[in-house]
């Protein structure tokens, strides 16, 4: 059936871009066998993340998509019932089916969705599956769902989110029970051949590093296949660890079916022009050994054309497409919480997060110097003057105990980059760890908070993957410094801001990338505010640059509950994590909601002759200055959200000064930070011109030492006063 699928497809659709499995046909007996035992052993599911290479017949003869839906896709007709964002081409398209088994067995097949950038699905592939299996909650004692990777050898070798990937797969946060894959080698990468594209002597030598088994097998040898995925899957099964299988094949075609791939592999294409197919060769073997006979084999096939012949002309008779082929969005596997009146919280519940701190478990040595800050958690819960930490952790603990799963990875999040968080504590003496947010009340949800391997790509890419599936909890992924957040742009670009309208693919990830110029150099003053808004279009993601930590709070609670799902990029501070002026009282977590705009309440309207608008840290400088200074003259309007603009907010704040001119202010270079967007979208929209104060466009993000970053402080904060 494989190759007779891409035998018809050839000759029906001449010169179209499919992507052909044709010379690695053993992969689809290889992975039908898998499955079949994944069925008949009882697992729930089986997910299966993949190239493009090959697709369409996984699609048809492995996740039970139809052939007429990828005929129609090939004629391009869309389905009318689908979601209709800008689409994709089909090759990158996913799907949901049920795969029955020989016995009868059947398990559920999901076929994730993926963009070109190859090895970009794996990450989200095991987030996908870690979050199916979290809900199913076997505890990490059994895992039943089945992850599997299809690779090229080009890109398993050369692509270091494979790296990234398999050494996420024994840790806590993110193992999934084992992983099978099956790296197609082709033995060519598009036009480059393995002594270019690799140093080692195998394409899968970079599995080693995790002492994962390998197969070698050779793909014109079928029963040879079959064997070796009853293999790998019982090996994983009984060791719960990643496993790999090398189908040593090749690619009859070019790169794609409109390439000529003699140009570049002359003698290669030479011995593949002359080899007989696949299922030819196992023709003639089962012909031989009398299984069969030639009657049969020429009658099964003349019967599966018949078949497709039949589907591709009642398609054409019948343009409309039928719905129900592709990805059901996460929301229509779990139901929504129940959203509740406000994001606002009781006194009760906030003295309840802030009382956890303080029931230590018995026998439990807190470090010394933590112990004065659980105290003081458990006071500001009460007095207020509550700090941006525990701000933060109030909006987790009052989530959790409203029954929202929380899921918070990254590098150092448990204590937080700066010393801010500390969600786990560790015994002094045994090293044993305490979260006090998974001891608030019996009914609670689950908290889960990882450090994460020193990774973005693929951390990132696991998270997204996770917030898809689990449309129920609050996921989040946070930055080292906001500076390393493009190391993960792959995932930002293919992923986070265009899945929904490229798949429909919803998710809610949220971003906490630290941002702040406080003379810390290039490397650590920026996330990039610029990129992210970038690419903001069609209420595609939420981008926030929160200035308090009520705000914070807010805003977390708010996103947790809303729908439609989008991810949300939170810009965090670094300066105002301590800073005195930044804290905020008990009535601001029990009062209120999210402001995407706070106007200035410091001033007297009538006497002011310029309004500010700024977004982020450089608040707290610019009201200092104005204190300082006593300035009465000068508004200053803090534009919390960026995207979607809050035009009307914002509007609504400059209507109380009439006659004062409007200047934005900004931390970041002129070509940089927020100002690009604003000039293209706020200001063409507003009623008064707005003037610019920042720092001069620069190539680099900001000044490599302390003094020269003081010195342009000041030189803008003048500018920002002066008349």
């Amino acid at each position: 059936a494989a190759e007779a699928f891409e035998t018809f497809l050839q000759t029906k659709y001449v010169g179209q871009k499919r992507f052909s499995l044709e010379g690695a046909e053993s992969v689809i007996p290889m992975m039908d066998a898998v499955i079949d035992e994944a069925a008949e052993f009882g697992l729930d599911e089986v997910v299966i993340g993949m190239p493009h290479r090959g697709r369409l017949n996984v699609l048809a003869n492995i996740a039970g998509k139809s052939y007429g839906q990828i005929f129609r896709e090939f004629e391009g007709t869309q389905d009318p019932n689908s979601v209709q964002g800008s689409g994709d081409v089909k090759y990158h398209l996913g799907t949901e089916g049920v795969f029955t088994g020989e016995d009868g067995e059947t398990t559920k097949v999901y076929l994730a969705a993926n963009p070109s950038h190859l090895e970009a699905v794996n990450p989200v592939l095991e987030g996908i599956v870690r979050a199916k299996q979290d809900r199913l909650n076997h505890a990490g004692e059994d895992f039943p769902v089945l992850p599997i990777l299809l690779h090229g050898d080009a890109a398993f070798a050369g692509q270091g989110v494979v790296a990234e990937t398999l050494q996420q797969s024994q840790l806590r946060g993110y193992r999934t029970g084992g992983t099978i894959h099956v790296v197609v080698n082709n033995q060519v990468g598009f036009t480059t051949s393995p002594s270019a594209s690799r140093s080692s002597v195998y394409s899968t030598d970079v599995a080693r590093m995790i002492q994962a088994p390998i197969f070698h097998v050779n793909g014109d040898d079928p029963e040879a296949c079959v064997r070796v995925a009853e293999l790998a899957y019982e090996f994983r099964q009984a060791f719960m660890k990643d496993v790999v299988i090398d189908l040593v094949c090749y690619r009859r075609r070019g790169h794609n079916e409109g390439d000529d791939p003699s140009m570049t592999q002359p003698r290669m294409y030479n011995l593949i022009e002359q080899k007989r197919s696949t299922r030819k060769l196992y023709v003639e073997s089962l012909v031989g050994r009398g299984d069969i006979t030639q009657e049969e084999a020429d009658s099964a096939l003349k019967d599966y054309q018949q078949q497709l012949e039949r589907v591709f002309a009642e398609t054409h008779e019948d343009a409309p497409a039928s719905g129900g082929e592709g990805l059901r969005p996460a929301e229509d596997r779990d139901a929504a919480p129940e959203a509740p009146a406000s994001t606002a919280i009781s006194a009760e519940t906030l003295r309840a997060i802030g009382q956890a701190h303080i029931d230590v478990p018995e026998g439990f040595t807190v470090h010394p110097k933590l112990a004065a800050l659980l105290e003081r958690r458990a006071k500001m819960a009460v007095d207020g003057g509550i700090d941006w930490g525990f701000a933060e952790l109030a909006a987790f603990g009052s989530l959790l105990m409203e029954g929202v799963p929380v899921r918070l990875a990254g590098q150092d999040s448990q204590r937080g980059t700066f010393t801010q968080r500390h969600s786990v504590f560790h015994d002094r003496i045994t090293g044993d760890t305490w979260a006090p947010l998974r001891h608030l009340s019996e009914d609670q949800a689950k908290f889960w908070v990882y450090n994460s391997l020193l990774s973005e790509y693929a951390a990132l890419g696991f998270e997204y993957g996770y917030s898809v599936e689990r449309s129920d909890a609050l996921v989040l992924w946070e930055a080292q410094f906001g500076d390393f957040v493009n190391g993960a742009q792959t995932i930002i670009d293919e992923f986070i801001s265009s899945a929904d309208q490229k798949w429909s693919q919803t998710s809610s990830v949220v971003l906490l990338l630290p941002h702040g110029y406080e003379g810390q150099g290039p490397d650590h003053s920026s996330a990039r505010i610029e990129r992210f808004l970038q690419m903001c279009a069609e209420d595609n993601m939420r981008v926030v640059n929160p200035s308090t930590g009520a705000n914070h709070f807010h805003l977390l609670r708010e996103h947790a509950y809303a729908r439609p799902r989008r991810p949300l990029i939170v810009f965090t501070p670094k300066q105002l994590l301590r800073l005195k002026a930044a804290a905020n009282s008990v009535e601001d977590f029990t009062e209120g909601g999210f402001q995407p705009v706070i106007p200035d309440a410091g001033v007297d309207a009538k006497d002011v002759t310029r309004v500010l608008l700024v977004s982020g840290r450089l608040y707290y400088d610019l009201l200092a200055r104005r204190e300082k200074s006593g300035d009465t003259s000068t508004a200053i309007v803090r534009v919390e959200q960026l995207y979607p603009l809050p035009l009307d907010e914002i509007r609504k704040a400059l209507r109380a000064y009439p006659v004062a001119d409007v200047t934005w202010v900004q931390d970041e270079p002129a070509n940089q930070g927020p100002w690009p967007f604003m000039a293209l979208n706020l200001v063409p929209q507003l009623d008064v011109p707005v003037t610019l104060v920042s720092r001069p466009a620069s190539a680099a993000t900001s000044a490599g030492t302390k003094g020269r970053h003081d010195q342009e402080l000041s030189t803008l904060l003048d500018a920002a006063f002066g008349r």
